[in-house]
């Protein structure tokens, strides 16, 4: 198993933090010199804040621990290609490189829906993206198909 992909089941774990508590699961990490420095999973619901996404939160937490804005050299592993919003932040936050596993056909902005305009932006960090696609796409099919059986079982209860 490769670095990446020891840090990429690490945010598998906070992704199925996640999902326990209901919320999409997504998870990420942040990075510095080999050693997890911040960790998050999706809490928009839980934290009634649209913008609780995992890679903001892990950014958050790194932040804090380093007490500084920038994250320099660290690296961002999170489970689904991130959202125009999220890849503002790695812009913001300076980070070194993305990783991420799944595709998100409806909101990816590195590839899937849009190609992120890093254009005359003063960072551009290094993307990306596949690794262990299967296993992240294959925790948010699960997640979904769950919602739905739920859903379906309520509107036309057996018996």
């Amino acid at each position: 198993m490769t670095d990446d992909e020891g840090y990429m089941r690490l945010a598998l774990a906070e992704a199925g933090r996640a999902g326990k508590r209901n919320e999409v699961p997504v998870g990420a990490v942040v990075v510095s010199d080999g050693e997890v420095i911040g960790r998050g999973h999706n809490r928009p619901i839980g934290q009634s804040d649209p913008t609780a996404h995992a890679e903001i939160l892990a950014i958050r937490r790194a932040c804090r621990r380093r007490k500084t804005h920038r994250l320099s050299g660290c690296d961002l592993y999170v489970t689904l290609e991130p959202c125009p919003m999220c890849l503002g932040a790695v812009v913001q936050a300076r980070l070194r490189r993305v990783v991420y596993g799944a595709a998100d056909p409806k909101a990816g902005a590195v590839r899937s829906v849009m190609r992120f305009p890093f254009g005359k932006l003063n960072h551009r960090p290094e993307l990306k993206g596949g690794l262990l696609a299967e296993e992240c796409g294959l925790l948010l099919k699960e997640f979904f198909a769950g919602k739905r059986k739920k859903r379906n079982a309520e509107r036309w209860p057996s018996g």
